[in-house]
């Protein structure tokens, strides 16, 4: 059905009168996905960080932290001789203070705009903070910069435009829901300057900042009650924008999130690409 001026104004109301009683959970959204995320993509990440070789007095940066399981797994395995640095842009750290004790240091960082804090790493990884990163080159860059010669950068982020599906298999009313949220979602990431389509080019991209020994692969998760979660997270702290921008009604929102609980429906997370290489 179009969606009339009037419609939509009353959409923008009704997000705006609500706005300052769903303010507190944010913080809650934003640390179930950071959870989901953990669930979907922990396993990948600490395969690739083992191949890597991550041992005792390691030192190593860990850029965009915004949870607590990559960082807890490098400090037990870089042990007291060992040191790791977590960085975030966001000016909410709060998540860090399970770990923030040594071997770990946390500190604001803006791996876009800032200089390396240090050098001589012997490990550098990110996971998923480059595709809201304006300049990416850049902040490839300030990680090739902080690494020592031989040292590792694993780089890890999404590729939304290689599946853009929330319900690959989209054989009813609720799949076909669940996938026009999705679509509207990614077109409200474009329009902040997100690339959909980074982490496809990382492999080309850490050979053009001088590392050797690149290689990548890819993990799709499908189906698992971590992509639900993280579904139902990512929709919850988007709701005001989809409903503002026009991407559904505060009863489209509300039925997904129904359906998501009812724990019938096969979501899909995007693929996700790990680049690697070492610095001469």
């Amino acid at each position: 059905m179009m969606r009339t001026d009037g419609h939509l104004l009353a959409d923008r109301q009704a997000a705006t009168a609500d706005r300052q009683t769903r303010t507190p959970t944010r913080q809650t959204d934003a640390a179930a996905r950071s959870d989901a995320l953990a669930a979907l993509f922990d396993p990948t990440t600490f395969r690739h960080l083992e191949s890597l070789g991550v041992g005792p007095g390691w030192r190593c940066w860990e850029v965009g932290a915004s949870g607590t399981s990559v960082v807890s797994w490098l400090a037990k395995k870089v042990g007291p001789t060992g040191k790791v640095l977590a960085t975030a842009a966001a000016t909410d750290l709060s998540w860090a203070t399970p770990v923030a004790r040594p071997p770990v240091e946390v500190r604001l960082h803006d791996v876009g705009a800032e200089e390396p804090p240090g050098d001589g790493y012997d490990l550098v990884h990110a996971r998923l903070p480059l595709v809201h990163v304006p300049d990416r080159e850049r902040a490839l860059r300030c990680m090739v910069k902080a690494l020592r010669p031989g040292g590792r950068l694993l780089v890890e982020d999404a590729d939304p435009a290689l599946q853009h599906l929330a319900c690959p298999d989209e054989h009813g009313p609720e799949q076909q829901l669940a996938n026009r949220l999705r679509k509207g979602l990614l077109r409200l990431l474009v329009s902040r300057g997100d690339d959909l389509s980074h982490g496809r080019r990382l492999p080309r991209q850490l050979r053009a900042a001088g590392l050797r020994r690149v290689g990548a692969d890819a993990y799709f998760p499908l189906a698992s009650p971590a992509c639900a979660a993280l579904e139902s997270a990512t929709i919850r702290q988007f709701r005001d924008e989809l409903v503002t921008a026009g991407f559904g009604t505060g009863q489209d929102i509300d039925r997904h999130l129904a359906n998501l609980a009812s724990g019938t429906m096969d979501l899909a997370s995007a693929p996700m690409i790990s680049a690697w290489g070492r610095r001469p």
